[in-house]
């Protein structure tokens, strides 16, 4: 065993030096290859001798010295309000499928399902971000940021003269599902809001209820009601709401993301309520278990990996200097109909 091992496994740190040895090669082409810039410079053997050090000695780079060094780390940081929705891993999915060769993923969220405050991040963009990617943003805080990275916003209808873009036809999805259940045969609607502070949600509620409205249907006023996108807390929204929803003669509940549904399912059955039999629940992500819930759950499906993909091409684009207009791209929802939704019952 060579004494660059011996001491990696004994505990010691491993450094560019002790790779540059192992590998036969200078520390300059060790940070040539770890730095990404090697094409064109290194030779193919030579990357693949520095490569395979690195891993038999456990080499890790110090990125915070490394982003001094290029003006810019390895790390696209991806600010959202909540991942605790199972929608966010999509979104995920798609970004780190596209960027893996090249950089790591950081992800900042808050605990309250709120967009964090440029001050509650101000330690992440001390890595010096190669690019942010920023999901359901308000202005205020694009503002406060902006300039520390190439940015591009995901899921922020009205912000299209901010940067590039990536948004949800909201009023494509919200047709599907408003004739769906008016087709069914429902006119009195509750909604089931989620507390985040971002616009999309607004605008994803006032879509559906025009919708519903233009068709004949009517929200019911008795009674508002909003949760955080978290099981239990649906649950106990939809309790406190139902007796002045009946009261309003409401045969269908939607929720702006399944989990919120799948909280309602429960809540309602607690109820004594069956499942579309009296009360119709349908809503917005269609997650995986939405389709072998107990009922099937009626759902638009937002496409979070495409969402992700997209906004993980703009970002490179930008990281490479490429000439990139503002763009807007946008990703149509699909409506899958299941168990939950059915025609009201008829009263006598």
């Amino acid at each position: 065993m060579t004494p660059e091992l011996t001491r990696h496994h004994s505990g010691g740190r491993v450094t560019a030096t002790m790779v540059a040895k192992h590998a036969g090669v200078s520390v300059a082409t060790v940070s040539l290859v770890v730095n990404d810039k090697f094409r064109g410079r290194v030779s193919p053997a030579n990357v693949s001798k520095v490569r395979e050090s690195i891993k038999e000695l456990g080499y890790v780079v110090d990125r915070v010295a490394s982003s001094l060094s290029k003006g810019s780390s390895d790390l696209v940081i991806l600010i959202a309000p909540d991942i605790s929705n199972p929608f966010f891993a999509g979104v995920i999915a798609g970004i780190k499928e596209v960027i893996a060769d090249r950089f790591q993923l950081l992800v900042s969220v808050t605990d309250d399902g709120n967009l964090p405050q440029a001050q509650e991040i101000r330690a992440s963009l001390e890595y010096r971000p190669s690019a942010l990617l920023i999901f359901a943003p308000n202005e205020s805080f694009v503002h406060d940021v902006r300039g520390q990275a190439p940015m591009v916003l995901i899921d922020a209808p009205g912000m299209e003269h901010v940067a590039p873009t990536i948004n949800i036809d909201i009023d494509a999805s919200a047709r599907l599902l408003g004739n769906h259940l008016i087709g069914l045969g429902h006119r009195s609607f509750g909604y089931l809001d989620s507390i985040t502070g971002s616009k999309t949600f607004d605008l994803r509620r006032e879509a559906l209820m025009d919708q519903i409205t233009q068709s004949g249907g009517t929200e019911s006023k008795s009674s508002t009601a909003s949760s955080v996108v978290e099981f239990e807390a649906a649950a106990r929204a939809f309790e406190s709401s139902w007796a002045e929803w009946k009261g309003d003669e409401v045969t269908c509940v939607i929720c702006a993301t399944d989990i919120q549904a799948y909280g309602v399912i429960k809540a309602a059955r607690k109820l004594g309520l069956s499942i579309p039999g009296d009360l119709s629940v349908a809503s917005f992500d269609n997650l995986s278990y939405s389709s072998i819930s107990s009922p099937s759950l009626t759902s638009v499906e937002l496409p979070s990996v495409e969402l992700g993909r997209a906004a993980a091409r703009h970002a490179l684009a930008l990281i490479d200097g490429e000439m990139v207009k503002v763009a807007h791209e946008v990703f149509a929802g699909e409506l899958y109909v299941r168990e939950s939704t059915g025609a009201p019952a008829r009263t006598e």
